[in-house]
């Protein structure tokens, strides 16, 4: 029995749509920054704790401006938390439909991956005297390790529903 954990087509029109939404998506996020691995490591984080620290002391120096320096860019402030606010619903809603899009590649791959095997189980019992011995060789080659030559593989864990 061959598994199917996922059947989907996509059509030319499907995947034009995603393309033009994706592009949408690239365009409306263009301010987006991108930081370096080293950028990553030396930024002071911002934990759930510190974001109650930061929202209070945001409404007490709104409160008090003039305990501020001139230099002080409470605006700016003002700003980074609401769009800190208005983007994360979105990067929620992002990070599930990645996810998805995630475990659907991960189902592929394993259907893919258990019927080739399945197919290749069967090849190397009914394709004996077929004439397909280089098939099945050209096949083995997954299997190979170094130099040793191609161990064949084994049989598929059958599917469970």
């Amino acid at each position: 029995m061959s598994q199917n954990l996922v059947d989907i087509d996509l059509t030319t029109d499907a995947l034009g749509a995603i393309d033009a939404a994706l592009t949408a998506l690239e365009t409306g996020l263009a301010p987006l920054v991108a930081l370096t691995p080293e950028q990553r490591q030396q930024l002071v984080k911002m934990g759930d704790k510190s974001e109650a620290f930061c929202r209070q002391a945001g409404h007490v120096f709104a409160e008090n401006p003039g305990i501020l320096p001139g230099s002080f860019d409470l605006p700016g402030y003002q700003r980074d938390f609401a769009t800190l606010d208005a983007l994360r619903p979105r990067l929620l809603r992002l990070g599930k439909l990645y996810q998805r899009a995630q475990d659907t590649d991960m189902a592929l791959g394993s259907d893919l991956m258990t019927n080739a095997l399945q197919g290749y189980a069967f090849l190397k019992v009914a394709g004996k005297g077929q004439g397909l011995d280089e098939m099945r060789k050209m096949l083995s080659a997954r299997f190979a390790r170094g130099r040793a030559g191609a161990v064949e593989a084994p049989a598929p864990e059958p599917a469970t529903a």
